[in-house]
């Protein structure tokens, strides 16, 4: 039976994909304008970014979560994120979603664009937004449909496949051109924007902010290595007018999870209590915590048990038949009415935040690439991470490093920079899609322990395979891709990865 569903399941995405407009079921939703004749950007607007969010949540949980040592799924059944067994249809769900989400913010492009409706707020965002979601498929799968995506109402239901340098280069031209249409441009409607309250010149900031990330990710590759130092020199250094980014906490890119209406978490809705709490905590996790006396701890410790009147972990990758008792983990539910769980936490919605950016220039710094010196983004970077959950810590930052050991060491090579770096910005991508695996994909940072209990040969996953249908939907699309980029496997390093 569940064979049957999950074809059904599969064939109905399919059509979302590649045939917007067989669509029926969108128009309860107002996100598909081919069945609903009236809607607007502002109609299309919010529902699209919940949806992105909630499946970015869902799957960091069972997904990013398990890779990445935040928790461990404590089963010796096959198919165990943690040990690397990743089934073919792990790739299914983002997929689907990602692209049915794009059918609509494509759809706001379009019709922000009408002569009659001209909005250059509304195009601004729709294009940061698809910039966005294309990162997330590029970087998940590799090479995949681009220029060609979302053409079903123009009759190609057979997209080919674009490779993963092409669509880098077209995801910065649409974040160029997103950064021109928002300067200036009226704010839209507050009702319409979850994340930024219709605020155009924060949208703005956060373009050029994921665009400095986007750009960092393929900056190790020698045919575009330069282009992309350059390109972070001249928005960082040469024109910081003209390209903004984000100033402070506030500035974050968070839809809040206020618990109101369709903003309520999806965990409330699409995970059982007792799923949520299944899963031990990593000791990875917690250890560097527990370590440095973080104050996150305690923030977080409003969601995790404690185990004999501490926090601790287990490890991963342990080999099957010996499995630790299980200790810390989130919980669901609290005994205190003003304390939130994970599961109704406002922050958890993030998409990237301004500690994020600072470690990102902490990276370009300590590589020569800009001006200012490392550790005055590393320090940055650090103290925000903390407020951002923990806005009334006062602690100096130099008093909070020089306690937990973290100071940043100028004199250090450049390989234990970048894992200081990245064992902090580890902990500010908590629950952010899949950018903790991705970053330590392309970093191989932070160092992660390696259990016993491994399998792929005990090697990270560089990406997820295609989902099956699509070797049957577009099979000559699909075996071109293969022979472009390599076999459809979990091991087949996309572009940005390879030498």
């Amino acid at each position: 039976m569940k064979t049957n569903i999950y074809k059904i399941i599969g064939v109905v995405m399919l059509f979302a994909i590649i045939l917007p407009s067989c669509k029926k079921d969108f128009e309860k939703i107002n996100t598909d304008p081919n069945t609903s004749p009236t809607a607007s950007p502002k109609q299309l607007l919010a529902p699209a970014l919940v949806s992105v969010l909630t499946a970015n949540m869902l799957r960091c949980r069972t997904y990013n979560n398990e890779l990445m040592q935040v928790t461990v799924n404590q089963s010796d059944s096959e198919g165990q994120v943690f040990r690397y067994d990743i089934k073919n249809t792990w790739g299914d769900y983002t997929w689907n979603n990602w692209y049915l989400q794009l059918t609509n913010f494509k759809a706001i492009q379009t019709i922000a664009s009408d002569s009659l409706t001209l909005d250059k707020g509304y195009q601004g965002i729709s294009l940061i937004c698809q910039a966005w979601i294309y990162s997330m498929l590029t970087d998940t799968y590799g090479d995949v449909p681009y220029s060609q995506s979302i053409q079903g109402k123009e009759g190609n239901l057979t997209p080919a496949f674009d490779k993963q340098k092409d669509i880098y280069q077209g995801i910065f031209k649409q974040l160029e051109d997103a950064n021109k249409l928002l300067n200036g441009a009226v704010n839209v409607a507050a009702s319409s924007d979850p994340v930024f309250n219709g605020n155009t010149t924060l949208w703005r900031k956060f373009g050029n902010s994921l665009y400095l990330r986007l750009l960092l990710r393929i900056s190790g590759k020698a045919e575009v290595s330069a282009d992309c130092i350059a390109k972070i020199k001249d928005i960082v250094d040469n024109n910081p007018g003209t390209y903004p980014i984000m100033a402070n906490n506030s500035e974050s890119a968070v839809l809040k999870w206020t618990g109101s209406g369709y903003l309520t978490s999806p965990f409330i809705a699409g995970v059982r209590a007792q799923d949520f709490t299944a899963p031990s905590l990593c000791s990875f996790f917690i250890d560097n915590l527990t370590k440095w006396a973080d104050p996150r701890l305690f923030k977080l410790s409003w969601s995790i048990a404690t185990y004999g009147g501490g926090y601790v972990g287990v490890p991963s990758g342990y080999a099957p038949g010996n499995a630790p008792v299980k200790k810390s983990y989130f919980i669901s539910t609290s005994t205190t009415a003003t304390v939130k769980t994970l599961m109704t936490e406002p922050l958890i919605g993030n998409i990237m935040n301004y500690a994020e950016l600072q470690f990102i220039l902490a990276e370009a710094a300590a590589k020569g690439w800009i001006s200012t010196p490392a550790k005055t983004y590393y320090d940055n970077g650090v103290i925000n991470a903390i407020t951002f959950w923990l806005p009334t810590f006062t602690t100096p930052v130099a008093d909070y490093e020089a306690t937990a050991d973290i100071t940043w060491d100028d004199s250090l090579p450049l390989d234990d920079k970048m894992e200081m770096i990245h064992v902090q910005k580890y902990y500010t991508l908590f629950w952010t899609d899949f950018e903790q695996w991705f970053e330590y994909r392309r970093t191989g940072h932070p160092v992660l322990p390696k259990g016993a209990g491994l399998l792929n040969g005990g090697v990270m996953p560089a990406r997820i395979v295609y989902p099956v249908y699509v070797q049957s939907a577009n099979p000559t699309n699909y075996k071109a891709a293969v022979a472009a980029q390599g076999p459809d496997l979990l091991n087949t390093q996309v572009w940005w990865q390879k030498p």
